[in-house]
């Protein structure tokens, strides 16, 4: 039986060539699906087009924000298809209105080189998601209607850094239906998350991405996954997001980076 991620993001192709959608209500962040969720149906139908499964790079710019329980039509086009990598061009419109514009280049996780470097980044010790705090709408100053489908528990901020000094937080994250994270599901989590900045200006309502790219560095393990992001960059109302994932082996699966704009609420 499908999952409510796998049934919300599947789309259908059509005689043309094109794919077709009713895109849910219930990702949204506020009154808009959230931008991860909106990726996901249009990377199914590139995906499904190549020889190469697995998102290696991502890059979405978000033209105008999408509109959940509205059909959505999904356009692919094959860029370059290479022995070891393949790239494709995703769009994403609804109601006749581009809404997003999607770049992937796929390959194959599962295959291994012969090189004997690497650089690991070690998740940060944060408690058990048992003893994390539920992500709040209320404390952020947003509807969190995607908290119908994706569990999040925050870490407390350090205590040495309350005031706060720093834009940063780090958590857990999964699906509420149980289904085991994969590739796919990393590109919604690494945008799932709430915005950073919150932990340092207060409540901030919704933070419109611009660009969204994320890589994809390794097929998840079944479980939680594990979180952290930052910003260190906001000046003129636009904010650099930065992410880092961890599976619950402790592997880091994901990495993402952001633009998006900063609209603080008005008192």
């Amino acid at each position: 039986m499908d999952t409510q991620f796998d049934s919300e993001t599947q789309a259908s192709l059509q005689e043309d060539g094109t794919w077709s959608l009713l895109l849910s209500d219930q990702w949204n962040i506020g009154e808009n699906p959230n931008g991860g969720y909106l990726i996901i149906p249009a990377l199914r139908a590139m995906q499904l087009n190549e020889s190469h499964k697995d998102p290696l790079s991502v890059t979405a710019h978000f033209l105008r924000p999408g509109t959940g329980n509205e059909q959505a039509e999904i356009s692919t086009e094959l860029i370059r298809s290479g022995r070891s990598v393949t790239t494709t061009r995703g769009t994403l419109r609804q109601s006749g209105t581009t809404r997003l514009e999607l770049m992937a280049a796929f390959g194959d996780l599962s295959e291994s080189s012969a090189h004997d470097y690497e650089i690991v980044i070690e998740p940060p010790d944060i408690p058990p998601p048992e003893e994390c705090l539920e992500r709040s709408g209320e404390q952020q100053g947003v509807d969190l209607v995607i908290n119908n489908r994706v569990e999040m528990r925050m870490s407390s901020p350090d205590p040495e850094n309350t005031g706060q000094s720093k834009a940063e937080l780090s958590g857990w994250i999964r699906l509420v239906d149980g289904r085991d994270p994969d590739v796919l599901s990393l590109v919604l989590f690494a945008d799932a998350f709430p915005p950073p900045i919150f932990s340092y200006v207060g409540r901030v309502g919704w933070v419109p991405t611009i660009e969204f790219t994320a890589h994809i560095r390794k097929r998840p393990e079944p479980g939680w996954v594990q979180g952290k992001f930052w910003t260190e960059d906001l000046r003129d109302g636009r904010m650099i997001e930065t992410g880092l994932l961890w599976d619950s082996k402790g592997d880091l699966v994901a990495q993402s980076r952001q633009l998006a704009m900063f609209l603080p609420m008005e008192d």
